[in-house]
């Protein structure tokens, strides 16, 4: 790398703009003309050589002048913004309502929302946020940040390490704040020197020149904020791992024990009770919602025990449980054990069980049972075979029974209004009558049987709808977001003031700067000089060209 040498004797690196030594702009780096009093410094970085303005040949050059580009982060935000806000538009594939017609992606989103539906289904939109390239955009985002502040930290820390009291009169006079004064006492020079002191200056003097600074930490503010958004999208992409994070949800019937989702069959719940309150159809404050929706849920809890699998299992072997936790969730009071959190999400009232069915002759009006049998719908057989010869044939199952465009289907899979297409084949028979039997609906489908299906009784019990989850990707979020707001106060509520003081053959030059609040640092230099020949400084960006 080429080096730059002023004329201070200093050896500046390549790409330098104001010397690291006496504050001298580099010919050629920052434009001199015979105007020096008006045109002012530009200070960005302290004038320091960075990496993406010095080196421009190799290919790792080009990708880091590619990433530490501020319009090149600031695109791929928006891009990130603009992802995000598609992602919006349709529900996510997780969040596809459990009773929907069909919860397949690729059926689902084309029979909710149309053709806009299976669009956005088949350009990937229906799980964005866990996709490839969503996925690369935020890591791009985290690699322009790390770039983008090392290329900026690195240089104008060193150059504010090695910034000295003396500075080049070039350097003073093309401050924004600057004033020259005559006649100046060193009575006054150290009175100025006590009073920076008292207003928590840092102040340091080589020769007679004098720097006085404070609030250099202020200019780490932004850098500070990088890493604190650094960590909050390292938890974002953790959170798309399955160990880091689980959201699953199921559906647990009363009675019913089953593996909890996302544990790897490690943990079991069972239901052990579901509770519902409703208001009182009385109630004045939801008498309008009441009336409309018939009751109106008042709380809603499933009394559950946790069992753990205990080490040590057979393969093969039933699983020996031992119980580690038992109590209630509720609505916003879940449920935890061992870093899991279990949330009553919902719930189903009535779900069928049983239904059990009596075969009588079509013309007995007292429908005289010739036989019965019993349908367990958490396990229904194909054929069922009766004491007395009948034999029984399930055709066709609807667990959730209604009809589309005539044709009979299924909501869900849950048994809330089963509905059945039987095949009955009476004793010594190979000849099947067809009936179709269903809550409150019983149709022979020929008109022609001699036997006909009823419903005899049937057993209902409840389900809770029960959200899973484990996080352990908050405290990344948490951290980040602290660190994001240190950073921010930082840099908003602090300014890097610094004062330079610089004895010339019976003068003194005086000059300021600031990275914001000009009007501040004016008010330190007022109180500074006050009692003393100095002149007030001049703020030359307001000067007449």
């Amino acid at each position: 790398m080429n080096r730059i040498k002023c004329e201070c004797g200093h050896v500046n690196p390549e790409g330098t703009v104001l010397c690291e030594a006496c504050g001298k702009p580099i010919e050629g780096n920052q434009h001199i003309d015979g105007n020096d009093k008006t045109r002012l410094l530009n200070m960005r970085y302290d004038g320091s050589a960075r990496r993406s303005q010095t080196y421009k040949k190799s290919i790792i050059d080009k990708i880091w002048n590619f990433f530490s580009s501020v319009k090149v982060g600031v695109w791929l935000i928006v891009l990130a913004l603009v992802a995000s806000a598609i992602g919006t538009i349709f529900p996510q594939e997780q969040y596809i309502p459990s009773n929907a017609l069909s919860r397949d992606p690729a059926v689902y989103y084309e029979n909710t929302y149309g053709i806009f539906g299976q669009i956005y289904y088949q350009l990937g939109f229906y799980n964005l946020y866990s996709s490839w390239w969503y996925m690369l955009v935020i890591a791009l985002i985290g690699i322009s940040l790390v770039i983008c502040s090392i290329d900026r930290f690195v240089p104008l820390y060193k150059a504010l390490k090695k910034q000295k009291p003396k500075r080049h009169e070039t350097f003073l006079s093309r401050q924004r704040l600057y004033s020259e004064s005559e006649s100046v006492t060193d009575q006054e020079q150290q009175k100025m020197i006590d009073e920076l002191r008292k207003q928590r200056y840092k102040v340091r003097i080589e020769k007679g020149h004098v720097l006085a600074e404070k609030g250099r930490f202020s200019r780490w503010g932004p850098y500070v904020n990088h890493i604190g958004l650094i960590i909050v999208m390292i938890a974002a992409i953790l959170r798309m791992t399955t160990p880091m994070y689980i959201d699953e949800y199921m559906w647990l019937r009363e009675g019913e024990q089953q593996v909890i989702p996302g544990t790897h069959g490690e943990y079991y719940a069972k239901n052990k009770d579901f509770i519902l309150e409703t208001y009182d159809e009385n109630n004045k404050r939801f008498e309008k919602a009441i009336k409309e929706e018939g009751v109106v849920a008042k709380n809603f809890e499933t009394e559950l025990a946790i069992y753990k699998e205990k080490p040590g299992a057979i393969a093969g072997a039933d699983a020996e449980l031992e119980k580690i936790k038992e109590g209630s969730i509720r609505l916003n009071h879940p449920m935890k054990f061992d870093g899991y959190s279990l949330y009553q999400a919902g719930y189903q009232k009535n779900e069928f069980t049983s239904i059990s069915f009596k075969i009588h002759e079509t013309d007995d009006e007292k429908e005289t049972a010739l036989s019965s049998f019993t349908i367990d719908l958490t396990d229904p057989k194909s054929e069922y075979k009766l004491d007395n010869g009948f034999r029984v044939v399930i055709d066709q199952y609807y667990p959730e029974y209604y009809l589309d465009n005539g044709e009979p289907r299924s909501k869900t899979t849950y048994p809330r209004n089963p509905a059945f297409v039987f095949f009955v084949y009476p004793p010594n028979s190979e000849e099947a009558e067809v009936s179709f039997v269903g809550i409150r609906k019983n149709i022979d489908a020929t008109g022609e049987n001699d036997y006909k299906l009823g419903l005899q009784d049937f057993e209902l019990r409840d389900v809770s709808g029960i959200t899973v989850r484990r996080d352990y990707t908050l405290p990344f979020f948490i951290v980040g977001a602290i660190i994001f707001m240190i950073g921010v106060i930082q840099g908003m509520y602090w300014q890097h003031r610094r004062i330079w003081i610089h004895p010339k053959k019976g003068k003194l030059l005086l000059a300021a700067h600031t990275n914001k609040n000009w009007h501040g640092i004016k008010n330190d230099i007022e109180k500074v000089i006050a009692e003393t020949n100095v002149k007030m400084v001049k703020d030359q960006q307001e000067l007449p060209d």
